[in-house]
């Protein structure tokens, strides 16, 4: 995937841009919509389908009291995400005072120096210094301009609208099947394999600690999960999500046992899938019981894959 920074690198492409503005935390079934449009356009007309969004989130540069605490995807997860849509480029415009105090007018302006064909947005999406810009002026720079305006409605279930907001309560609460209808997509996390404590080397089960960053995660506890690393290939295993209680841990952390898996793989992307819940983190009397315990979850989650894998399941 070509990432660009900077608005005014765009031109230098030279190829027909067809894009989907948005902040698209989690890449949702609404978001997917929109990309969707910019994807469709790029293959029927050729050029770049792209998505151009910012980094950090603009409430927590605008309104940082109101902004969520935790996103649905980093912005290397997002990457990730979009490319398996269809995506060819990514426009991640840092998201700074100067760029919150420029005018929706200006923006586009500079957007459009570039051979901009398709913009793609949500009906309701809204831009530019006080977000003063909306569909009604993107629809009027696409008369003079010359680019179609793919202005999409919200997606809705069960009568109410998806949003990222009701996503990470569905994970905070567990329920990741109400979550990945929303998302359309299982809930998953993405971050590299930073060094822990290796204990759980001693007790026969090494781990791969993830950091997962301001990424929102589900109750703690012990999750069967499955894994990709970034050459595609797919692992089955288990995860600890908590603080580990058992070894005196302060500190919140995912660690991953990686089934029938021996390589060091430190510095590596690691995307982690939750896939089902088996029990809440506890703390055990000695490493002994604790050794035991993860046997028992390791053969459990076993049960899970192979129940997931075997015909009609």
């Amino acid at each position: 995937m070509i990432t660009v920074n900077r608005l005014e690198d765009l031109p230098a492409l030279d190829a027909p841009l067809h894009l989907a503005l948005g902040v698209f935390d989690g890449v949702h079934i609404g978001h997917r919509a929109v990309i969707g449009r910019a994807v469709d356009a790029a293959r029927r007309q050729g050029g770049l389908a792209g998505v151009l969004t910012f980094d950090p989130h603009p409430i927590r540069v605008i309104a940082p009291a109101k902004a969520p605490s935790s996103l649905l995807a980093t912005l290397g997860h997002k990457a990730h995400i979009v490319g398996g849509l269809g995506a060819e480029l990514l426009i991640p415009l840092r998201f700074d005072q100067e760029l919150a105090a420029m005018d929706a007018a200006r923006f586009l302006d500079q957007l459009l120096a570039a051979p901009v064909r398709t913009i793609a947005v949500g009906e309701d999406w809204r831009f530019g210094k006080g977000r003063h810009g909306d569909v009604e002026l993107l629809q009027s720079r696409a008369e003079t301009s010359g680019f179609r305006l793919e202005a999409v409605p919200p997606v809705m279930i069960e009568g109410e609208r998806v949003s990222s907001t009701r996503i990470r309560q569905a994970i905070r609460d567990g329920n990741l099947s109400a979550a990945a209808t929303l998302l359309g997509r299982p809930y998953s996390v993405c971050g590299p394999i930073v060094h822990g404590r290796h204990l759980g080397r001693t007790i026969g089960f090494p781990t791969a600690n993830v950091s997962t960053g301001d990424a929102q995660l589900p109750p703690d506890g012990v999750w069967a999960v499955t894994t990709a690393l970034p050459d595609g290939k797919v692992h089955q295993g288990v995860a600890n999500l908590g603080v580990r209680p058992t070894v005196d841990g302060t500190t919140r952390a995912l660690e991953v046992h990686l089934f029938d898996f021996s390589e060091e793989i430190y510095g590596t992307e690691l995307e982690v899938t939750f896939v089902e819940f088996l029990r809440p983190e506890k703390k055990f009397a000695d490493f002994t019981a604790l050794q035991r315990q993860i046997e028992a979850d390791a053969a459990a989650a076993r049960k899970i894959h192979d129940r997931r894998r075997s015909p009609g399941a």
